[in-house]
């Protein structure tokens, strides 16, 4: 590898840490939301957030995508899945925060490797290697284990990391047509009808908390724009420079974070049965880290026999 590349892997390294750092911290900020609403919030992120975006692609006079993605209709469908998907997502994570139910939702984006792996296999028809197996059944052994031994079944988790797999399963569906921004910026453009009826309902039944606290608490709704944009600029920046196995590697530090966040910062309470379901996960994450690193397209070439001259398929 070049020194210009290196520096690009390291670019690209601190940019995904920093994304991922963000989503970590996310917990926090959500909480400083209250006494705002799921729905609220929501609402206010996709309003801000498709402002922030339009502004930044009139800046650089960049609508040309608009009429190609209108144009293809699958491409459009797609992107209306989608939002509709990370939407669900970001209102029942937003739930969990402000009902002090984090440790359940940073379960979720543990979990949520392991649902896309599951969901690669029923959708996609992919093959797993045995230890991507064992690591899928050790997960839903997990997912069992807190229902029984937790007295309650982990709606929330669940919710979050299917929503979240299934939204990187249309993706990828879908394909890489549209660049971060465009991308953002059509997902949030399907929403905001949405959201614009659900701020007017709570204007109108008077639900809404936009003016309390001023002027702290409007902004702190109003820069939910950049919240949201900024991380997954990041992140858009970071897979262009570094290897899938490191992308994989670098989003375990989203629900450590959170994890974090709701124990020590948030005082949420931990008990010892969701203490043991998160070891159980986190055996499954470990097999699923190690067999990712293992089966790296680059380490199987610096590892392969050099009598063999192509790479095994």
């Amino acid at each position: 590898m070049s020194p210009a590349d290196q520096n690009e892997v390291r670019r690209g390294t601190t940019y995904g840490f920093l994304a991922y750092a963000i989503w970590g911290v996310f917990p926090l900020y959500f909480h400083a939301l209250k006494p705002s609403g799921a729905w609220e919030i929501l609402a206010h992120r996709i309003v801000w957030t498709l402002v922030l975006c339009l502004a930044v692609l009139g800046i650089r006079r960049d609508f040309t995508w608009a009429r190609q993605l209108v144009a293809r209709p699958r491409l459009a469908a797609g992107v209306t899945v989608a939002a509709l998907l990370i939407a669900g997502n970001w209102v029942i994570y937003v739930f969990a925060v402000i009902s002090s139910r984090t440790t359940e939702a940073a379960l979720g984006y543990f979990l949520n490797p392991i649902v896309t792996v599951a969901l690669g296999v029923l959708v996609l028809r992919e093959r797993l290697r045995p230890l991507q197996w064992a690591a899928v059944a050790i997960g839903a052994a997990a997912g069992v284990y807190l229902s029984v031994a937790g007295g309650q079944f982990p709606l929330i988790a669940l919710s979050l990391a299917f929503t979240f797999a299934g939204y990187g399963l249309v993706k990828k569906k879908v394909g890489t047509s549209l660049e971060a921004m465009h991308s953002l910026a059509a997902e949030t453009a399907v929403l905001f009808p949405v959201a614009v009826g659900v701020l007017l309902w709570l204007s109108i039944t008077g639900g809404t908390t936009f003016s309390e606290d001023a002027p702290l608490h409007p902004l702190l709704l109003l820069l939910s724009g950049v919240v949201t944009a900024v991380p997954l600029l990041l992140f858009a920046a970071a897979a262009r420079r570094i290897p899938l196995t490191t992308v994989g590697l670098l989003q375990f530090i989203t629900p450590i974070l959170q994890l974090i966040c709701g124990v020590v910062l948030l005082g949420e309470h931990m008990s010892t049965e969701r203490w043991l379901g998160f070891a159980i996960v986190w055996v499954a994450l470990l097999m699923l880290s190690v067999d990712m690193v293992a089966n790296h397209p680059s380490r199987r070439r610096r590892f392969a026999s050099p009598v063999i001259e192509e790479p095994a398929p």
